[in-house]
């Protein structure tokens, strides 16, 4: 699968041009998506040698990219293809609808290939039958289980 990852304010905190703090689990997610295969595509404004830092940040993390700010590795803007918008299968951003959720929720939906309303229901029913299994018996429902 490709994924078009964002920087700032998704991998790390946003401070542009800064380089902001890790966001917790941001790189480890991504070096195990990468084991798996994915082809991840950093997708940011940086440019220039604020790039050149932020790719460098990652690579030293462990995170190398297929493409950067490009739909493949050696892509100009003279290649007959040329396009500015990034193609990918998923963008991972902060500045989606609802927010940037946890890396881990994003390793999960990604690797088990869910949407994130599956994940909500299937999360909210899981919290569902774990209070329902806490919860203490009335005297009735204790008095007749015998």
């Amino acid at each position: 699968m490709r994924i078009a990852v964002d920087f700032d304010g998704t991998v790390v905190e946003h401070r542009y041009p800064e380089m902001g703090d890790e966001r917790p689990m941001a790189t480890m997610t991504l070096r195990q998506l990468q084991e798996e295969g994915h082809q991840l595509i950093l997708w940011t404004v940086r440019e220039g040698e604020l790039l050149t830092q932020a790719v460098e940040w990652c690579r030293e993390r462990g995170v190398e990219f297929y493409a950067v700010n490009a739909n493949y590795p050696d892509q100009t803007e003279e290649d007959n293809h040329y396009a500015r918008k990034i193609t990918a299968d998923l963008y991972i951003d902060d500045r989606n609808v609802g927010g940037l959720p946890h890396w881990s929720v994003i390793y999960q939906l990604i690797h088990r290939g869910y949407d994130l309303q599956h994940y909500i229901r299937k999360e909210v029913r899981s919290e569902m039958e774990r209070q329902a299994a806490q919860k203490p018996k009335s005297f009735w429902q204790r008095l007749f289980a015998k």
